[in-house]
């Protein structure tokens, strides 16, 4: 779907509703880039490291063995020490960022800078922090974001999908009545992709793209309708 993947430095927007898979994704991107040489950090401002090792084990994943081979960070942290410490070369994130040359990065979630202020451009100026930080360190993020409607509406007043590079979509769909899921990459900049929404399954390994929603419409509205 992405064509060959994401560019090197490219700040990825990944948004869903709990549960959709965003931190499957995340873990496999990260466990993917360890495999060919490219540290990676997983920030995450919820969710303790014990939490996020036992669901990556519950996916066959082992992020205890990439840490204990300096291929992995694990950083609990909240959204104003991201914030500092992105604009300080002395603060702890800036050194793990340039001293174990980070080349993947997850934040988890970009969902709590738009709970800390209801200015939409207070909360820009953060996203312009966060993102402008990483990019200079040329590090490929990806940014998850939770997709409740309020939620979303936050989150778009500080205009992160005009600074996000990608965005990808992960989506609960009703058919026939039964649940299934839907991914589909909205934006790509410098980079061809697919148009199609696909299903995907979560599985051991994580996220496995499937085939196309045939003869349905309306599938980002959570409910398909047959043509």
């Amino acid at each position: 779907m992405l064509c060959g993947g994401f560019l090197p430095g490219s700040i990825i927007l990944v948004r869903g509703a709990p549960g959709t898979g965003k931190t499957s994704l995340a873990f496999q991107f990260l466990l993917e880039g360890a495999t060919h040489g490219e540290a990676g950090v997983f920030i995450s401002f919820e969710e303790f490291p014990l939490s996020l090792y036992r669901d990556a084990e519950s996916l066959g994943l082992n992020l205890r063995d990439m840490e204990s081979q300096g291929k992995l960070r694990i950083i609990f942290t909240s959204p104003d020490v991201l914030l500092n410490g992105l604009q300080d070369p002395d603060n702890i994130i800036q050194r793990t960022l340039v001293e174990q040359n980070i080349r993947r990065a997850v934040v988890d979630s970009a969902t709590h800078f738009a709970r800390i202020t209801e200015d939409p451009t207070e909360l820009r100026n953060m996203y312009n922090h966060v993102v402008n930080g990483l990019r200079r360190e040329s590090i490929t993020t990806l940014l998850l974001s939770e997709e409740r409607r309020s939620e979303y509406q936050r989150a778009d007043k500080g205009g992160l999908a005009f600074l996000s590079d990608g965005i990808i979509i992960l989506r609960y769909v009703e058919v026939e009545s039964a649940v299934e899921r839907a991914i589909v990459v909205l934006k790509l900049r410098g980079s061809d992709h697919t148009r199609e929404i696909r299903h995907y399954t979560i599985q051991q390994g994580g996220l496995q793209v499937g085939g196309i929603f045939e003869e349905r419409g309306a599938i980002l509205s959570g409910i398909s309708q047959r043509y």
